[in-house]
């Protein structure tokens, strides 16, 4: 479909073309409505942030550790983590199905219409996984983080737990969104026709100082290496709650008054102390 078909931004009832959204954008109407209605259906333009290039270079060169051996055999990484029954994936529309920032651009794309709310949902993936046993496909998404560089006394094991909610009520669960993008993404792909596990795996890399001298070369001392753990995270996603969610954004555009900013949303706790505010001194 041609570019000036599409129904991009915000919402507009009179378009009567499939109305885009991204992952992040469902995921923004699950932790903060109001943000998402001034965005999607007021047109107000977000916050620039600044751009995390260095997570998307990681992102970047362990998908190309992985096509040295897509639809071949295990990559080692999988066959140390005892994943020898998996490949990495090989299909002709892959490349498509990461660019995240065209999403919408065609079916081949990775997107799917929702024809219910007449909403095209969809994102860009990290990778598919492939068992060779079963042909069920796993979502993988890359993800790179520094424990040590975060301050903490003693780093969190990169397994299972990593990924789970914090145990202290209190703290934000960061990676609340990480596990929904798995379930997003496994849902998307179900709809495009696969056979897909509820199983994703994330491979986390983990940047380390402690005990490293620096990360200059001293034969070459412009070019500097970091080094980092490397792990295969499993997760068990349920996706059952997708659908519910793109009834509720369809919902959240077509309101015409202001929707309500989040408790913790600190955007909405800006607006609303901005509202109120006097000179103090």
């Amino acid at each position: 479909m041609p570019s000036k078909y599409r129904h991009q931004g915000a919402f507009n009832p009179d378009n009567e073309y499939p109305f885009e959204l991204s992952r992040g954008a469902i995921d923004l109407s699950i932790t903060c409505p109001g943000c998402f209605w001034l965005e999607k259906a007021a047109g107000v333009k977000k916050q620039d942030s600044i751009p995390f290039t260095l997570n998307s270079n990681t992102d970047v060169l362990l998908k190309r550790d992985q096509d040295q051996y897509r639809g071949e055999r295990p990559s080692p990484i999988m066959a140390a983590a005892g994943l020898e029954h998996l490949r990495p994936f090989a299909h002709p529309d892959l490349e498509l199905w990461v660019d995240s920032m065209n999403f919408g651009k065609t079916d081949r794309h990775f997107n799917t219409l929702h024809e219910e709310t007449n909403i095209k949902f969809g994102g860009g993936l990290d990778d598919v996984f492939e068992n060779i046993e079963t042909g069920e496909l796993h979502i993988v998404d890359y993800k790179s983080t520094s424990q040590d560089g975060s301050g903490k006394a003693n780093p969190d094991p990169l397994d299972e737990s990593f990924l789970q909610p914090p145990t202290d009520p209190k703290k934000r669960d960061f990676k609340a969104g990480y596990r929904r993008q798995a379930e997003m993404y496994q849902w998307i792909l179900r709809r495009k026709g696969y056979k897909v596990s509820g199983t994703a795996y994330f491979l986390y890399v983990d940047a380390l100082s402690r005990g490293r001298n620096g990360m200059l070369i001293d034969q070459n001392p412009h070019t500097a290496w970091m080094e980092f753990e490397a792990q295969i995270i499993p997760y068990e996603g349920d996706d059952s709650w997708v659908e519910g969610a793109l009834f509720s954004a369809k919902e959240l555009v077509q309101q015409e008054e202001t929707v309500p900013h989040a408790d913790d949303c600190d955007k909405g706790r800006w607006l609303r102390e901005a509202s109120t505010a006097k000179k103090k001194y």
